[in-house]
């Protein structure tokens, strides 16, 4: 890894310079979308794009991360309460400017289903938060592209 950055709470993910927030409903009730959050790490690259490799480190109170392009993460979980929240920081990485970043996924169950929402957090060098800015379409779709593919493989395991 290249840098450590600043070790953050979860309350980063409210209160950070930049916060990119998303959200979907799926069908998908919160208990089976939590499992693939916080229990199957490994899952991840089968069903969000942009990771390449995960796997979890320190019997699962942290991951490392690898995304396509190169980037790279080394994490600790801030909060996993079941069926809510899931919730994660990066303490090193090989991404230039970044100098703190955190995600929560909070999942609320609507109807049958379930509202995802994603807060991606960060602060950094100014050159980095604007590239974030401008990322945050292709984030946007990252996300509900990466949510609709679990909600439909959590689909066909409950088949």
């Amino acid at each position: 890894m290249a840098r450590r950055l600043r070790p953050v709470g979860v309350d980063f993910t409210e209160t950070a310079p930049v916060r990119l927030v998303f959200a979907r409903e799926v069908a998908a009730p919160p208990g089976a979308l939590f499992r693939a959050l916080a229990e199957d790490t490994a899952g991840w690259s089968e069903w969000f794009s942009a990771v390449v490799s995960a796997r979890p480190t320190d019997d699962g109170a942290g991951r490392e991360v690898r995304l396509r392009g190169g980037a790279r993460f080394q994490e600790t979980v801030l909060a996993a309460r079941p069926d809510e929240v899931y919730a994660y920081r990066v303490d090193a990485t090989n991404v230039p400017g970044a100098l703190a970043l955190a995600e929560e996924w909070r999942l609320t169950p609507v109807g049958t289903g379930t509202r995802v929402r994603w807060i991606f957090a960060a602060d950094g060098t100014a050159l980095f938060r604007f590239a974030l800015g401008t990322a945050r379409t292709g984030l946007g779709r990252a996300f509900r592209d990466a949510v609709t593919t679990l909600d439909r493989r959590l689909a066909s395991a409950r088949a």
